[in-house]
């Protein structure tokens, strides 16, 4: 609306001018009408584009369509919602548009008009293309056969050879333009698409005629002649053989045809598969008929023989023959019967494996009872036995053993596809049972913890001693042998190498005797014993160590520790209000009671927070140490707390300051009468570590120190009267290391008159 808005003020101003112009040059002349023109505010051609790009001032426009497309739709909107639009005379936004024929051009008249407004005209002219001439091939393609010459789009005739046994071709021809219309010797056919087409008769051509039809009907006659002549061909393609290899390498163009295999002795058949050049030929192997690429199965002679050639003839169409020859030789039967490896599972051969070598030895442990060997054949169509039980190359066979101390022979027979035959000779010599009885190590642990032995361990020494205390219960034994094929017991109890034995120990002041039994591989025995002496309880009941601690300082004992004394004092300041006492016992196994903490057995040490009687008392300890024989110890120590120390007293009371003094009675500073309810007081100033405090009629009350000025002023205000109301001011001081409060200052008598003053 605003663009539309400002094209009518545009003409109008125009109008204006062009108005004034002709007054000016004609003088009083009559003045000319001029209206502004209607316009669009959109055009559109679907499908399609305008060409140019719509503009509501152009009025020429043209669209280029494709010959396939036969209407559109022309969509035109007003610039004002109220203007009038018509299509090719027909009031419409939106109408569709019949085109003419292919190759003609139709035009179409929008207006748009509106009221007080010059009416407006856009022609758009729709070009229809023509229809296409293109009557040519893409593609030609004939299947069996191959195209002389190879395809091209202007090349107009081909020729195609075929075996004499094909009776009919595939053609396939795909179109340049996929509008135009194709026959396949006179059968409508669709681009891409297969036909297919027989032949004449063997010897004789067949034309295969493909007329493409362009859109605008012009005709092309592409032509294909199919020759379908008698075959002379007898070649083999192919001639395979399994196993084996052909000497020469097959070769379809080779001039001759003779072939020959060599095959293992073990060889007792082969596998021919000839494949042909000509699918029409044919083709025996033999004598007997086979098909292209089917094998046959010839068997050989024996083993060094050579047995008559394999036959392979191919007839022609024609009849002629070719005839290809294969002659096999199968190898004569191996002498070999050596071994390429041979293996055990326990020891080492001596000497190291050879091929020429069949003697060996072999060292095992007494308590070896089977050793497995494992063989290998140099030639696997050779046959072997181990102590007379077949065995395969590689396979393993295990082979018991005679008793300790006596050989085993092992044989392995390897025989030759011939016949012939090796023994390898294994003498396998089985250890004697030992004799060693003898321990490597001997401990006994309490817990974790190694006891002495006395004496020190030795294999050759027997009987020891251990000493543990009144308190355990249990040791562990750990007894190591020195041959790990003997065997032991502990206290009766199988027992291997190195595996620990617990051994309950009975009262205090017994001893228990431990019995290791260790047996030799031969039988024979040697016994080890350890007494274990467990002590009496203890009757020590002495404290080794004793301190008082304030926080981390420790506090002088008087008189010094000595674990014979059992009475002490330790001083403290006033403010100190509890210490710690720690003591350590004697004997870790001793129970121990400090004030109300318990120390048990098994814990050397303990301490016990106590707090402290008042200032200027004393607080007194007990340390009760028992014994593990019951036997106790008491240890005492007395605490002396100093008595608190107050501060002095203020020298002087405290002072009205003149400031607040003169607000009753003008002119009058010293009359100690205010009417300020909140007065300040000066005060002499306070000690170090002091903090000053404010009474007023014997009460303590909130104040706020001026330590510039030595003033108290109260944080509440004092109430006064029109009469006056008299207080008792007095202060002290408080020692802020000890909190201690000094006694009260002399006082002053301050009036609070809240009444209008006097006259002077």
């Amino acid at each position: 609306m605003m663009i539309r808005t400002m094209t009518v003020m545009r003409q109008y101003l125009v109008a204006v001018f062009l108005i004034a112009i002709g007054l000016v040059a004609s003088g009083c002349g009559d003045t000319a009408s001029v209206n502004p023109a209607a316009q669009l505010a959109s055009l559109a051609v679907d499908p399609g584009s305008l060409e140019p790009a719509f503009s509501g001032g152009t009025t020429q426009y043209k669209v280029n369509l494709s010959t396939s497309i036969t209407s559109v739709t022309i969509t035109a909107q007003p610039t004002e919602g109220g203007d009038t639009v018509t299509i090719n005379n027909q009031p419409t936004t939106n109408s569709v548009i019949t085109l003419g024929a292919a190759g003609t051009t139709t035009t179409v008249s929008i207006s748009v008009s509106g009221s007080g407004e010059e009416p407006r005209t856009y022609v758009v002219s729709l070009v229809r293309a023509g229809l296409n001439g293109n009557n040519s091939l893409e593609n030609l393609a004939v299947s069996p056969g191959t195209l002389t010459p190879t395809f091209e789009e202007n090349f107009l005739s081909y020729t195609v050879d075929v075996a004499n046994t094909v009776g009919s071709v595939t053609v396939t021809p795909t179109l340049s333009d996929t509008a135009a219309t194709m026959t396949v010797n006179g059968q409508l056919a669709t681009s891409g698409q297969a036909s297919i087409v027989p032949l004449n008769a063997a010897g004789q051509d067949t034309a295969i005629p493909i007329v493409v039809t362009a859109q605008n009907s012009n005709a092309k006659r592409y032509t294909v002649t199919v020759s379908r002549g008698v075959s002379s061909n007898n070649n083999l393609q192919s001639l395979a053989i399994s196993p084996g290899t052909l000497t020469p390498t097959f070769n379809a163009n080779r001039a001759s045809t003779s072939y020959t295999v060599n095959v293992a002795s073990t060889v007792t058949s082969v596998t021919v598969t000839p494949r042909l050049q000509d699918a029409t030929a044919r083709m025996t192997v033999n004598g007997q008929a086979t098909n292209s690429g089917q094998a046959r199965t010839i068997q050989l002679g024996a083993p060094g023989s050579t047995p008559p050639p394999i036959f392979i003839v191919v007839t022609a169409q024609n009849g002629t023959q070719k005839t290809y020859t294969v002659g096999v030789n199968r190898a004569a039967l191996g002498g070999n019967n050596n071994l390429s490896s041979l293996t055990v599972s326990q020891g080492t051969l001596e000497p190291n494996f050879n091929t020429n070598r069949t003697s060996y030895t072999v060292d095992v442990g007494s308590t070896v009872a089977s050793i497995t060997v494992t063989p290998r054949l140099q030639d696997t169509t050779a046959s072997m036995t181990v102590n007379g039980q077949a065995t395969n190359s590689g396979q393993s066979r295990t082979v018991p053993l005679n008793g300790a101390g006596s050989n085993t022979i092992i044989n392995i027979i390897v025989t030759a596809p011939n016949g012939t035959q090796m023994t390898y000779t294994v003498n396998v010599s089985r250890a004697a049972l030992g004799g060693n009885n003898n321990l490597s190590g001997l401990t006994v642990r309490v817990g974790t913890a190694a006891q002495a032995l006395s004496p020190t361990f030795a294999p050759s020494t027997t009987t020891y001693t251990a000493n543990v205390g009144s308190t355990v219960t249990s040791v562990t034994v750990t007894a190591t042998l020195q041959d790990t094929d003997a065997s032991m017991t502990i206290e009766g109890q199988g027992t291997s190498s190195g595996q620990g034995r617990s051994i309950t120990l009975g009262a205090a002041g017994t001893s228990a005797g431990i019995d290791i039994l260790v047996t030799a591989q031969n039988g024979s025995q040697k016994p080890y014993r350890v007494t274990v002496n467990k002590a009496l309880p203890s009757s020590d009941n002495d404290l080794s160590a004793l301190s008082v601690r304030m926080g981390t300082a420790v506090q002088p004992l008087s008189p010094p520790f000595a674990s014979s004394t059992t009475t002490y004092t330790a001083n403290a300041a006033a403010n100190v209000t509890q210490v710690i006492v720690a003591a350590t016992k004697d004997d870790p196994n001793a129970v121990m009671a400090i004030g109300g903490v318990t120390v048990p057995a098994g814990t050397a040490s303990g301490q016990a927070t106590v707090p402290l009687n008042g200032a200027g008392t004393n607080t007194d300890v007990s340390i009760t140490v028992t014994a593990q024989n019951g036997s106790p110890q008491p240890y005492a120590v007395t605490i002396n707390r100093a008595a608190p120390s107050a501060p002095p007293a203020p020298a002087s009371a405290p002072n009205l300051i003149p400031a607040d003094d003169s607000g009753f009675l003008p002119g009058n500073d010293s009359d100690n009468v205010t009417n300020v309810t909140t007065p300040r007081f000066q005060i002499p100033p306070p000690g170090a570590g002091e903090a000053p405090n404010l009474y007023v009629d014997g009460a303590k009350v909130g104040s706020t120190f001026d330590q510039g000025a030595n003033t108290l002023q109260p944080t509440t205000p004092l109430s006064g009267s029109d009469l006056g109301t008299p207080y008792s001011i007095t202060s002290t001081v408080t020692n802020t290391a000890t909190n201690l409060e000094s006694n009260q200052s002399a006082a002053l008598t301050v009036t609070i008159n809240t009444g209008a003053p006097a006259p002077p």
